[in-house]
Formats: structure tokens, C-alpha cells, sequence
């Protein structure tokens, strides 16, 4: 119909139907090169509407990438001008266009995180060759809320048997639920058939009796993020699974090590966390106690494996990697507003450096209550060594005094109303007044991308995340650091090491000591010793 294809053929009349077509008049001209030709519907010069259109495309573009990635203009720019000029000029052009998007940053940090990198951590390259290939048959869940239920549906979804605990029944039925809204919306698309749908259900069994965890290969404790919690559930749970079954915490910031001590089997103990929404989200982070065996690290890659999903592997540390990482992003963002910066510049500042959401908005998400109760559990374990966070008062203002602890409970940074979208709580203005003077929007960008950035390398400093590869995966498919830039790591290597720690430097005397680069960091920056090396593409290292 469009006439990309002049004629359809059986198989044995191909070249009898070619030679008809030819002595028939077929030409071996194609339109674009006969003289006179026009493109159909005109070129910019010549139609007043074409060269609208590409005006309103390119706004739109740029609204939706925030000009953080180069390609999609780059293609618009190919059609407008190539249609304007003859055929070989046209690919001339797209030839230049395509030269300059290879050998820019956008797409050497994009191919190496995310395919290259990615690759290697799909194909379990952390797994330790020696313990023998294992797959979980059946998976034992502890807390069936919304992380619970989530990791239930993707291991019924991968094949597993699945046995979903709460502390009765009816929370156990709740958790379950999600698993069939999902199913159900898979079948009204067409996506499943119901009898799919109805055998994955079938694979997820509820209750509130810890008996029915006998025969489980592997346990995951998604309960409450109260150490004394966590430790009766383990010790419940060690009684009645097999002596050889592992069993791994999804706790997002309590260490591991300290939640083994209540297991009597401390190398068979790992943590393994998700992100939520689980069926969504691509990232797990397996997390090493001290303790913990090669052979426990090996089952739990395996297990991630069956899931298809991308796993990291991460010492242990309070907060671990990506928690911790994405803590600051949060945390630089109540404080900004404390300091007076306008909300609404806040976040959308976040959004133009290609963040998902903006700092005070996810902090809704996770719910402030939850951070509230963190930063309790690490002052109650801490005792004198505590060092209150920099948004330590807002927290507790939004939770305590305000009554405002997140979206789940109606109100948080951001009102809820019920027949209109979600906007900022009008009472921001009241709380923390505006500042005079405010702060540039590159400014606040920087604040938010430098502060994550170097929280990265203190991690890799401390020895939490052991390569610059799993660093920068764990950021985007984590918690959403721009995948523009590769990851937090290729983004100081982009920037380039030493410009970085320069610019630490001065927003450490002008915001505060958690700007402060380490020794280590200033090291490298003196040696200029990037975090990627050039046989990884990196320009700054070559």
C-alpha cells in the first residue's frame, strides 16, 4: 500500500514474477532519484505546516528527554534536513549526525552499563564457579505486604511453588491479591491465557503456620525493619526448613551480619533485596555478611537467575549500597527545603538532570514514616556514634509534629486529593519559608547528582561495592540515577575526576562537611586515575 514492496510472490514464482515486472517496464530507479521528485507531504522549506511540525516535535522531544539524550533530536534533525537536499547529501548528513552521537559520552556510558555490563551481570558473572548449579522448587516468603507479595508473584510467575506466611491468614489472602490483580490485568490485555494465570495462582500457597515452610530450598524474610523482628521470625522459620535450606533477609538497611546472629547457621544467612515494584523492577542486590559461604552466594545468584532478573553483589554495610546511596538524593533534597529553596525547583530540577521523580515526591513514596523509623533503629544501635542526618529534622517534624508521613497515609510533602492529581502541600511555604535569593537551577542539580556521586565512592572506598560496573548498574537499575550519564561512577569519570572533587570541595565549605571528598578520593584525582579504564571506552582514562 505504501509501495516499500512493489509485488508479493509465492516462493518458486519469485524470479519468474521479477522478469514479467521488468519486461513489463519495471524500473531500476528508485523514486528518490528520478528527477523532479518530491518528498510526499513536502519538506520544511517548501510546506509552512511540515516546518511547524518539526518545530513542535523538537519541543516535545526536548520536554520528554530534558536534552540529556542527544539521539532523538539528532534523528529529527536527519529527516528535516536530509528531505531538503538530494539523496546522497541527505546520507552524508546522517552519516555526520550518527559519527558525532557514537563517539559522544551519552552513548559510550549507555552501551557499557547497560549492555555490556548488563550482559556480564545477567549471565551471573559473580557467581563462584565451584558449588554445583541448584534452582529453587520451593520458596518460602516471610510478610506478605507489598515487598512480600511482589517477590511471591515473580517466583510463582518463574515457575516456583510458593508458600506466602503472614501472621494470619487473611494478611497472607491480602498478599496473594496482588498477585491476582496482576494476573487479571495480564489476561484482559491478552498477554496470558486465564489458564496461565490460574496455574501461577495456584502456585502460591497462604498461611499463618510456620510448618508449612518444611521442604523449602529457600527462605526470604520481608517483615518489618525491627531487628527484633527479624531475628524471631529467623529462629521460627530455622526450626522447621531443611539444615541445607538458605535463608535470606530483604531488609534495605540493617546489615546482615548483625541479623545472622540470631540464625544458628550464619554461612547459609544472605541478604537479598529487592526493589519495589518488584515485578517491575529490574535490580537485586545480594548482600555478603561475614559469614556468609560461597556456596549460599551461589544458590541466591541462582535464584535471581530463574527470576530474570539483573543481581549485584554487595558487602555488607548499614544501608548496604543502593539504600544508602539513594538516602543522600532524598535526604539533600529535605534539605534544600529546610534551607528555603522552592519546592517546586527542587523537583524539577531533579526531573531535568533525568531523575524519575523528584526528592520530596519519592521520599512520599517510600513513605517518611519508614525513614523515620531507619533513622530510630540506627540511632537505638548507634548509640554515641550516631551522626544525625542532615534532613534528621524535617523527618521528624513531617512524621511527629505534622502528621504528614507519606502516600500511603494520605499526606506527606505532596496533598492526595481523591478527584485530582497529587501537588505539592500548599503548607510548605508556611513550614520552611522561601529565601530571598534562590539557589540556581544548575546549582540545585549539582547538589542532588554530586551528592549520590560521591556517596558512591566512599562505598567503593569502604569496599560495600567491589567495581565500577556493578556501582553504576546498582544506580540506574536501582534507584533511578539518570541513565544517561552510565552511573554514578561513569558520571564523576564524564565530569572527570578531578573537576569533581574541586567542585566537592567548594560545596563542602558552602553546604556542609557531607560534600567533603575523602583522602582517597583527592588521591586519585591527583593521579587523575579514573574509575573505568580506557579499555572500557573511557576518554578521561585514555
Amino acid at each position: 500500500k505504501q509501495g516499500l514492496v512493489h509485488e508479493v510472490a509465492p516462493a518458486d514464482q519469485i524470479v519468474e514474477r521479477a522478469r514479467q515486472w521488468i519486461l513489463k517496464g519495471g524500473e531500476g530507479v528508485q523514486p528518490w532519484d528520478k528527477k523532479g521528485f518530491k518528498v510526499p507531504g513536502g519538506a520544511g522549506q517548501t510546506s509552512p505546516a511540515v516546518a511547524q511540525a518539526f518545530m513542535a516535535g523538537t519541543a516535545l522531544t526536548a520536554r520528554a528527554t530534558m536534552r540529556n539524550y542527544p539521539a532523538p533530536v539528532a534523528i529529527l534533525s536527519c529527516v528535516y534536513e536530509g528531505t531538503q537536499v538530494p539523496i546522497e547529501q541527505g546520507l552524508a548528513l546522517e552519516s555526520k549526525y550518527f559519527g558525532k552521537l557514537l563517539s559522544g559520552v551519552v552513548a559510550r556510558n549507555l552501551m557499557r552499563t547497560l549492555f555490556v555490563n548488563k550482559g556480564l551481570a545477567d549471565k551471573l558473572m559473580r557467581r563462584p564457579a565451584g558449588p554445583p548449579k541448584s534452582q529453587v522448587r520451593r520458596l518460602g516468603i516471610l510478610g506478605a505486604g507489598m515487598m512480600g507479595a511482589g517477590v511471591a508473584y515473580v517466583s510463582a510467575r518463574a515457575g516456583m511453588d510458593v508458600v506466602l506466611l503472614d501472621s494470619t491468614l487473611e494478611l497472607a489472602e491480602k498478599g496473594k491479591d496482588y498477585s491476582r490483580q496482576l494476573l487479571a490485568k495480564d489476561v484482559s490485555r491478552g498477554k496470558r491465557p486465564q489458564a496461565d494465570a490460574d496455574a501461577v495462582l495456584a502456585r502460591i500457597k497462604t498461611t499463618s503456620s510456620y510448618d508449612d515452610l518444611a521442604g523449602a530450598d529457600l527462605v526470604i524474610e520481608a517483615v518489618f525493619e525491627s531487628r527484633e523482628i527479624k531475628a524471631d521470625v529467623t529462629q521460627r522459620t530455622e526450626a522447621v526448613i531443611p539444615k541445607n535450606a538458605v535463608f535470606a533477609s530483604n531488609t534495605s538497611t540493617l546489615p546482615i551480619t548483625g541479623l545472622a546472629q540470631a540464625s544458628k547457621r550464619p554461612t547459609q544467612f544472605i541478604g537479598i533485596h529487592f526493589f519495589s515494584p518488584v515485578d517491575k523492577m529490574p535490580l537485586v542486590e545480594i548482600i555478603l555478611g561475614k559469614k556468609t559461604s560461597e556456596d549460599t552466594l551461589a544458590r541466591a545468584l541462582d535464584y535471581v537467575g530463574q527470576l530474570r532478573k539483573t543481581p549485584i553483589v554487595v558487602n555488607d554495610s548499614r544501608g548496604f549500597y543502593t539504600s544508602r546511596c539513594f538516602g543522600t538524593y532524598v535526604y539533600e533534597g529535605m534539605a534544600m527545603l529546610q534551607e528555603g529553596v522552592n519546592p517546586a525547583l527542587i523537583e524539577n530540577a531533579a526531573k531535568m538532570a533525568g531523575m524519575p521523580v523528584g526528592p520530596l515526591a519519592v521520599a512520599d513514596e517510600v513513605t517518611i514514616d519508614l525513614q523515620w523509623k531507619v533513622i530510630k533503629q540506627t540511632e537505638q544501635d548507634l548509640g554515641r556514634k550516631f551522626v544525625k542526618p542532615v534532613a534528621y529534622d524535617v523527618v521528624q517534624k513531617f512524621v511527629e509534629e505534622l502528621k504528614r508521613p507519606g502516600r500511603r497515609f494520605g499526606a506527606g510533602f505532596y496533598d492526595y486529593p481523591k478527584d485530582a492529581k497529587k501537588h505539592l502541600w500548599p503548607g510548605l511555604r508556611d513550614t520552611y519559608p522561601l529565601a530571598f535569593k534562590q539557589l540556581e537551577t544548575a546549582e540545585v542539580v549539582k547538589r542532588l547528582m554530586y551528592v549520590q556521586a560521591l556517596e558512591t565512592t566512599r562505598c567503593m572506598e569502604e569496599g560495600v561495592v567491589t567495581t565500577a560496573a556493578e556501582a553504576d548498574l546498582g544506580s540506574i537499575l536501582g534507584w533511578g540515577f539518570p541513565a544517561w550519564t552510565g552511573g554514578t561512577l561513569s558520571y564523576i569519570d564524564t565530569i572527570g575526576i578531578r573537576a569533581f572533587v574541586a567542585e566537592c570541595e567548594r560545596m563542602s565549605k558552602r553546604y556542609g562537611k557531607r560534600f567533603k571528598p575523602s583522602k582517597w578520593l583527592k588521591q586519585r584525582a591527583e593521579r587523575n586515575e579514573s574509575f573505568h579504564s580506557a579499555a572500557d571506552g573511557d576518554s578521561q582514562a585514555a
